[in-house]
């Protein structure tokens, strides 16, 4: 059976314009039971067993969905540790992540078409309701342009085209009259002012009220944007023009791709990472298939599937022929740099790109697809989630996971291309994680550190948008929807758009006879039409013959060929000099740096800084080596400080109602026990101690004996409050920061330092939690006098009241050493000592390293950005602070907040009483679900 139902059609012989027979190739469909009948040793799974997930998914969906509407609507997002909404302004900023926030019931509107695909109608007709009545689009809030068109514009539209349809069956929305839609031209409106560029590229923030470049409007300035933020318009605008007839929408989102289009690198056909958004020039000009550009790549292709227009496929084409040939090293995908596409310019990866195996399946490149996905997948077997950056080697780069669902759409598109039940099983794989690891009392918690497995006190909308969509279609079939998914395609937030608005309001020329096309010879565009017996030849094993090879491929090297820089040393030119090569005392080396415009400052310290001045480089293409010697130094210096620092800890509650569903992060300590050597941790129940600072003799050694004691940050040495806990008796101790709001969400990791003494006397746990996190368990103990907790290097698998609860923490010292170190640390750390009354800190860190770059070049060198999809230069600076208060978002550098910054969660946290409540009834049905697989 044909994944488009016309196996004849080749690149070139485009049939009839896209109608029914296109829907499949649409949405990456294929018959899973013609498969399945093929292949009847597969190891199918039962349809009970496919309905028990499904129904497992649905149950998830709806603990996540309610408890949003009972604790946090109408604020944008839940914050699921605290049980409440997040409102944008009434906490810690999060940087540019806070910019998908418009103070519009985000997740709401996200999650409007996810209730249809669901069988959710009655909800539906609720939440539309809702969001008619209450949802205010005029806010005086700086928005991003991007989030805000394929998470709020996209929902608008997903709900009106699911609503249409409901109205149309006649039993649901009767009253519906395009109440939706309004919204979304209203929306679409707000978003023009950004468009007010020369190039025709939006700014990448607007102000819902005031636009761009107004007094009042407090953004206009940036220069810069993502390539994936101004290229990532046309689905939603077009569809908003054809449902409107209101063409101007559409008009903008194609100039902003055919600006994007004429600016390739036309020597590679690659494009960059961000863009100077009124000269055209490449800001990052490295280049991937994740962060900062994925779905500019997906929109192309899916443009063409949408709206029928050549010249889209055309672009697609030129670039996966740029992706396949420079990009992809099977199975890793590796960010190249444009201009020379032979050199890498990274050695890890990040999470985003886990959406490319199902494009590949669209696409019709099958191999590529299920050897990427494999490898994806095998990274989740080793960390239980897809962590935001791992190297080539398969280490944590990166430890976050904000519950992404890039890989169960690729596992979704993969299933239906295949009929293989061996994604099924992905899937099954990816509910057990979701439920274990990320479920707590108060929906899903994202993983602040996929190691340790501790949380961070969000769940994004997309997770509702997308997650339970993709994972409820793979286990669904046919019957159990009340309409055909096949007559819609995905945006890339996963909102659904009618097929048939290729035909509705054509008012734009399809062929764009301005710009010229390579001719490509390559096999990869033989077939536009997949067809089983091309993906598939006669061989039912054919997806896991591919599969078999990267089994191991984790936890055993690579098999790789020779390295493109090897290869390029039999011949032309020499390769440039790395910054892993390089050595300060070598004449030859440093004459190659002043080739490349990079001088040597020695400073008064002994250290050596390396400044790059391109308009002093022997020749532009030296100026771009030189550029990239310093971004590689900057990623090396990162580096080696990270390995000298110890990685995050966990602090689990264990005890009711909480049963190990709570993991907080703590900072370990330079001294005391090392967790990481005791696999079972320290258990015990948690004593406040007195004094509370723990600054002097504790005064309640009987309520503190085989305790883990808990204390107030300041006025003393962190040394000396373990050596006063561990004289009175105490299994552990946990410091509580005095500074009121600090969060680990957005604070980078923070190490305890000894006393610049001999600590072995310490051999009791010490580890640090920040005051948001340290409330959580003063909380508790209000609440409920009796709480435990486990301290480890890793929380332990939830439900623990079911553990042997003889365990004493006394026998920690004979547990055998944790075999599984733990990757180099992806946060910076300051390790302090503990400050003195005064305030003062003192560096525990040892000295910086012997190179430290900075760049004064006016396109200064360029660091990982701090959101997936934001942009911006960064200076590296030679001297760096032992500890930095500040943002620690997952990226290589942190930018710095105010010190005393004051928070207001703590005021509008609800009372534990009300929050246990609500809980005990889920977790009991939770248990029920989880006690075959806990």
């Amino acid at each position: 059976m044909a994944l488009s139902g016309a196996p004849g059609c080749r690149a070139g012989e485009r049939g009839p314009r896209w109608r029914r027979p296109w829907k499949l190739l649409a949405l990456g469909l294929l018959s899973a039971s013609s498969v399945l009948a093929a292949a009847p040793g597969a190891g199918a799974m039962s349809r009970e067993e496919k309905r028990r997930l499904g129904n497992q998914v649905l149950e998830m969906f709806d603990h996540a969905y309610s408890n949003y509407m009972e604790h946090a609507y109408p604020a944008d997002e839940l914050m699921p540790l605290t049980c409440r909404g997040r409102v944008r302004g009434q906490e810690p900023s999060r940087g540019d992540v806070d910019d998908a926030l418009g103070k519009f019931s985000l997740t709401l509107i996200d999650t409007l078409d996810t209730l249809v695909v669901l069988n959710k109608t009655k909800e539906f007709e609720e939440a539309v309701k809702k969001v008619i009545k209450d949802v205010n689009l005029d806010n005086d809030i700086v928005v991003s342009v991007f989030e805000t068109n394929i998470r709020v514009l996209g929902g608008l539209l997903g709900g009106h085209s699911v609503a249409i349809m409901l109205k149309e069956k006649g039993e649901y929305m009767q009253w519906y009259n395009g109440e939706l839609l309004h919204m979304a031209k209203e929306l679409g409106y707000k978003l023009l002012p950004a468009f007010n560029t020369t190039s025709g590229l939006p700014y990448p923030r607007v102000n819902l009220k005031f636009g761009v470049r107004h007094p009042e409007a407090r953004t206009g300035t940036e220069s810069d944007t993502c390539t994936a933020c101004a290229g990532t318009l046309i689905l939603e605008f077009a569809a908003l023009s054809r449902f409107t007839g209101t063409s101007i929408f559409e008009e903008y989102a194609r100039k902003a791709l055919d600006f994007i289009w004429e600016k390739r690198q036309r020597s590679s056909n690659l494009v960059g990472v961000t863009i100077n958004i009124h000269t055209g020039d490449w800001v990052r000009k490295d280049s991937g298939v994740g962060a900062g550009i994925d779905s500019y790549y997906e929109y192309l292709l899916k443009a063409y599937v949408l709206l029928g227009d050549d010249s889209f496929l055309e672009r697609f084409n030129t670039h996966y022929d740029a992706i396949m040939r420079y990009i992809s090293q099977p199975p890793l995908l590796l960010d190249v740099h444009i201009h020379k596409p032979m050199l890498n310019a990274r050695t890890w990866m990040d999470s985003l790109l886990a959406f490319f195996p199902g494009l590949q399946v669209l696409k019709g490149d099958i191999r590529p697809a299920i050897e990427t996905h494999e490898m994806l997948y095998q990274v989740i077997k080793k960390h239980n989630f897809l962590p935001e950056a791992f190297t080539t080697d398969f280490r944590v780069h990166w430890a976050q996971h904000p519950l992404r669902p890039e890989f169960a759409e690729s596992t979704y598109f993969l299933y239906k291309a295949t009929g293989d039940p061996y994604y099924l099983e992905v899937g099954k794989t990816l509910i057990e994680n979701l439920n274990k690891y990320a479920r707590v009392p108060c929906g899903f918690a994202a993983m602040k550190d996929v190691r340790t497995g501790s949380h961070e006190d969000r769940m994004d909308s997309f997770f509702l948008a997308e997650m339970f969509k993709y994972l409820y279609l793979l286990f669904a079939d046919k019957e159990d929807m009340i309409f055909d998914i096949e007559d819609y395609i995905f945006t890339t937030e996963a909102h659904l758009l009618p097929l048939w608005l290729s035909t509705t309001n054509q008012t734009i020329s399809k062929k764009n006879t301005s710009t010229e096309y390579t001719e490509l010879d390559d096999s990869n565009f033989d077939w536009t039409c997949p067809n089983t017996q091309i993906l598939f030849p006669n061989d039912p094993m054919f997806a896991q013959s591919i599969r078999e090879p990267l089994k191991n491929v984790v936890d055993k090297s690579c098999p790789r060929g020779i390295s493109r820089a090897e290869d390029s040393l039999g011949s032309g030119p020499k390769p440039p000099l790395r910054a892993r090569d390089f050595m300060a005392s070598n004449p030859e080396h440093l004459e190659i740096l002043k080739k490349m415009g990079v001088s040597l400052i020695h400073l008064k310290d002994g250290r050596v800084q390396l400044v790059q001045h391109a308009v002093q480089a022997a020749s532009s293409l030296d100026a771009e080596d030189g550029l990239r010697f310093m971004q590689e130094m900057i990623e090396l210096s990162s580096q080696q400080q990270k390995e000298q620092q110890l990685p995050p800890r966990a602090v689990q509650i264990v005890s009711h109602p909480f049963f190990g569903r709570v993991v907080l992060t703590a900072g370990p300590a330079q001294f005391g026990m090392d967790l990481s050597k005791h696999k079972a941790g320290t258990r015990g129940f948690v004593a406040i101690i007195k004094p509370y600072n723990g600054c002097s003799e504790i005064t309640n050694p009987e309520a503190v004996k085989d305790k883990i004691a808990l204390m107030q940050r300041g006025q003393c040495m962190f040394a000396e409050k373990a050596r006063n806990i561990q004289k009175a008796g105490a299994i552990g101790g946990i410091v509580i920061d005095d500074n009121e709001g600090s969060s680990s969400d957005t604070a980078p990791l923070f190490q305890m330092a000894g006393d610049g003494k001999n600590t072995d006397d310490i051999t009791i746990p010490m580890l640090f939690l920040f005051n948001k996190e340290g409330n959580i368990i003063l909380d508790a103990i209000r609440e409920y006098e009796a709480v435990e907790v486990l301290l480890s290097d890793k929380a332990k698998d939830r439900d623990l009241e079911m553990d042997n609860m003889d365990q004493k923490s006394s026998e920690n010292d004979s547990h055998k050493p944790n075999s599984e170190e733990a990757p180099s640390e992806s946060q910076d750390a300051g390790a302090v000592s503990e400050e003195p009354e005064g305030g003062g800190e003192s560096s525990g860190v040892g000295d910086p390293d012997p190179l430290s770059p900075a760049s004064t070049d006016s396109a200064s060198v360029s660091m990982a950005d701090e959101d997936p999809h934001a942009s911006g230069p960064t200076e590296a600076s030679a001297l760096e602070p032992a500890h930095t208060p500040g943002d620690s978002q997952p990226q290589e550098q942190n930018t710095q907040t105010e010190a005393n910054s004051k928070a207001h969660w703590d005021s509008k946290v609800q009372p534990m009483e009300s929050i246990l409540a609500d809980w005990n009834e889920d977790i009991e049905a939770f248990e029920m679900m989880e006690k075959d697989e806990l």
